[in-house]
């Protein structure tokens, strides 16, 4: 019964805080000399690999409904300099968890002329820092309504995705099973080392492992099993993945051939490469993740007005 139960007054007050969430996100970053665009969600080929798609009969041609802008919002950058698009993902994972969808709202931003990662992570961080404010001056009816205490986002801290994993195994005695994986378990005692150490309701894990980052990510040239790319975690959670990416057609070119990968359906992104790009990185934020934390909900269903998964495509 979504459409009448909608109606209550506390489930008006969650998509009121999402609403202030995409509205700060968009209002500081267009303050930031970002461009808003959109781009196709039907696509000849997924951004991020794999065969979680969803496949589309497009007038007898194959396609797929988008698991990402990043070809596009790439694209961009050599037009712009800095895009920014709030849109929805399609991912076709069979999995019935409480913190994924099979459609969702991403948060995204790619931003040209970087000295490094982290001046995405510096502009995620500012852009927090807004949208917590202004969530605090003009949705403080909604908050209490819902007793929610906003997290602090005064310093984010950083750690390297290595490290992270020593400090929980040292903690926490749990033994590393995978040096170049992070389960949801990992996650969440990572948050809960910095929470503990720190009082840090938010943390950046960065570097990490090449093998489990996209084609298009740059890798550390002093360590090539590592990327120059981070995801940021919120209380264990992680709500953005982001990073450097590769900006040389060359180096592109033969990390798509390392890896095993064929160019089609890629022409048209790599040929921006081969008219020169600027060094650039960006970052991607699950709207309904960063929702459902700070009000304290379990199932990232509850954040989504009308959530779509395994079993559902009403209403």
């Amino acid at each position: 019964l979504r459409p009448i139960t909608m109606r209550n007054p506390m489930e008006r007050a969650k998509f009121r805080i999402q609403e202030g969430i995409v509205r700060g996100f968009r209002d500081f970053l267009h303050s930031q000399h970002f461009t808003e665009i959109r781009t196709p969600k039907i696509v000849a080929r997924g951004a991020e690999g794999g065969s979680n798609v969803f496949r589309l009969d497009y007038f007898n041609k194959k396609a797929e409904l988008g698991q990402s802008p990043q070809f596009y919002k790439q694209t961009m950058v050599g037009v712009y300099d800095r895009v920014v698009e709030a849109a929805p993902v399609f991912r076709a994972e069979k999995h019935n968890t409480t913190r994924h969808l099979n459609e969702y709202t991403s948060l995204d931003f790619e931003m040209g002329y970087i000295e490094g990662f982290e001046d995405v992570m510096a502009m995620e961080t500012a852009m927090l820092q807004y949208v917590m404010k202004l969530l605090s001056e003009e949705y403080e009816k909604e908050l209490l309504m819902l007793n929610v205490t906003l997290p602090d986002v005064s310093k984010i801290p950083a750690v390297t995705f290595k490290r992270a994993k020593e400090l929980v195994s040292e903690k926490y005695s749990r033994p590393i099973r995978n040096p170049y994986d992070l389960k949801p378990e990992e996650e969440n005692l990572i948050g809960r080392y910095f929470k503990e150490e720190y009082d840090a309701d938010f943390v950046f894990v960065t570097e990490y492992p090449s093998k489990k980052r996209p084609f298009y990510a740059m890798d550390d040239p002093e360590d090539t099993r590592y990327t120059k790319s981070f995801d940021l975690l919120f209380h264990g959670m992680e709500i953005t993945t982001g990073g450097q990416r590769i900006h040389d057609y060359k180096m592109l070119s033969e990390k798509i051939a390392a890896r095993g990968m064929t160019e089609e359906g890629m022409e048209q992104y790599l040929s921006a490469f081969k008219h020169g790009m600027p060094p650039h990185g960006g970052l991607g934020i699950g709207l309904e993740r960063l929702t459902m934390k700070p009000i304290g909900e379990d199932n990232v269903r509850e954040t989504t007005l009308f959530p779509r998964d395994l079993t559902r495509l009403e209403p």
